[in-house]
């Protein structure tokens, strides 16, 4: 019985890391004003979020007051490993219009007001 019970926590262990979503995981940012983060991004209802989970500058790992704050917000798929919601840039304290393009292990994110017109751009780097 003990084994029949390993047998199928380790099929449900696989169903469910076959399940997750390419946007599922930790991520790197570009720096940006000197810092960057990794961001964890998981499930939050029917979407996606990340939290900064780590931070560092020129020094190494810091604790930034930023960490454990929410920057990738309510991401939902489009298909394609497109993610449409909302980002927040901590160095000016403002939340955009946010586009993700999943490319592999690549991350084209964008933050963009102006109904879209006028965007910045970042690429983050999947590390875990």
């Amino acid at each position: 019985m003990k084994n029949f019970a390993l047998a199928v926590a380790a099929v449900l262990g696989l169903a469910t890391a076959a399940a997750a979503d390419p946007i599922e995981g930790v991520w790197q940012t570009q720096p940006d004003d000197g810092s960057y983060a990794l961001v964890t991004i998981a499930p939050c209802g029917a979407n996606f979020c990340g939290t900064i989970t780590r931070t560092f500058n020129a020094g190494g790992e810091y604790n930034s007051p930023n960490k454990g704050k929410q920057i990738v917000r309510n991401m939902a798929a489009q298909g394609g490993g497109a993610y449409e919601g909302r980002v927040w840039r901590p160095s000016n304290d403002k939340v955009y219009l946010g586009k993700i393009q999943l490319s592999g292990n690549q991350m084209s994110l964008r933050g963009c007001v102006a109904g879209g017109l006028i965007c910045a751009r970042q690429s983050w780097v999947k590390v875990q």
